[in-house]
Parts: C-alpha cells; structure tokens; sequence
C-alpha cells in the first residue's frame, strides 16, 4: 500500500469537507481512524504507528492554517476518548481525564495526536462542528446535534471505508417558523 497516496487521499478528503462544510475559526473537528482498516485489515489488528504518525502529522498542517481545532478520538479501550490540544480544552471546559493513549489502547491516530500536539490532553466527549471518520470508527458519538452526512469524492482511504459530516442547528417552531438555509 503507497503510503503517499494515502496521505494525499486524507489531505484531499479533508480539504473537501472544509470547503463544503466552511468551519468558522475556533470550531471543532472530530477525526477517527483504523491504520488496520486503512490496510484492508481487521480493526485493531494491524495497528500502525508510524502510518498514524504520517496521517496526524499532515492533518495537523491543515489545522493549523485554517484556525479550528482538531481532536482525535481513540479507541473503545479507551473508550473512544479524545486528544485535544489543552487551550480548546479550556476554551470549551471539557473535563479532562486520566489516560495517555498507546498502541494496544488508544490506536495509531490518538497516540500520534498525543506525541505530536503542543499541549495534548485527554477528553472523555466533545460535541464537534463537523468530522471524519476512516474506517469506520464511530465518531457520530463526538457530533453535534444534528449531524449532516457530507458526500465526499473519494469513498476510501486505502481500504478503509470513508464518512464525512458536518453539522446544523436544530429546526424549531413549527410551520410557522422560517429557518436560515444551509
């Protein structure tokens, strides 16, 4: 599997779902992923550290050009726990927990954000702005409610399945309401 090309399909998947869903400086988007599924194996069974370390690495400089912030959820043996940097910690006051993500518990994405962050701490849940999800790794628990499928180009990275969303403000009032469009 061309490690390139990988890089290049989650960059280019990314900037497409930040064209689309236009995130506002200081919101938040949710990535979860499987290095197994990327290379076509069982989630959890083929965790790869240095592919996590390559993905993280270039998401980050997409992040940081486009002023939001990035949290990375981990796996269920951390219970899906995120890694956030510590001022969107502190900015949104989610609780921190106790838990250093690693490769038997935490998977090669939430071990790459935590190396690789400024300041990371660990957060038990979040509600983002929108999110990216290779391999199928249930980051919709991290969504905002209510959250919008977004239909990407691309409907793989390497072997891993691909959903987007981004999210909107719940509609209320009825049918005498009028609602902003989105």
């Amino acid at each position: 599997m061309q490690t390139e090309k990988i890089l290049t399909d989650v960059e280019n998947s990314i900037r497409e779902l930040l064209n689309i869903a236009e995130p506002k400086p200081g919101q938040i988007m949710v990535l979860g992923g499987s290095t197994s599924e990327i290379q076509g194996k069982k989630i959890g069974s083929a965790t790869d550290l240095k592919l996590g370390e390559k993905i993280i690495k270039r998401v980050i400089d997409i992040v940081k050009k486009k002023n939001f912030y990035l949290a990375v959820q981990g796996c269920e043996h951390i219970n899906r726990s995120l890694v956030i940097e510590r001022e969107c910690q502190q900015k949104y006051s989610f609780p921190e927990v106790n838990v250093i993500p690693h490769r038997n518990a935490g998977g090669a994405f939430a071990t790459a954000a935590y190396k690789q962050f400024k300041d990371p701490v660990t957060v038990e849940k979040i509600e983002a702005d929108l999110g990216i999800d290779i391999g199928d790794v249930l980051i919709a628990m991290h969504l905002k409610n209510i959250a919008v499928p977004v239909r990407l180009s691309l409907k793989e990275i390497g072997k891993a399945h691909l959903t987007a969303a981004k999210t909107r403000l719940k509609m209320v009032g009825g049918v005498r309401a009028k609602y902003r469009s989105y």
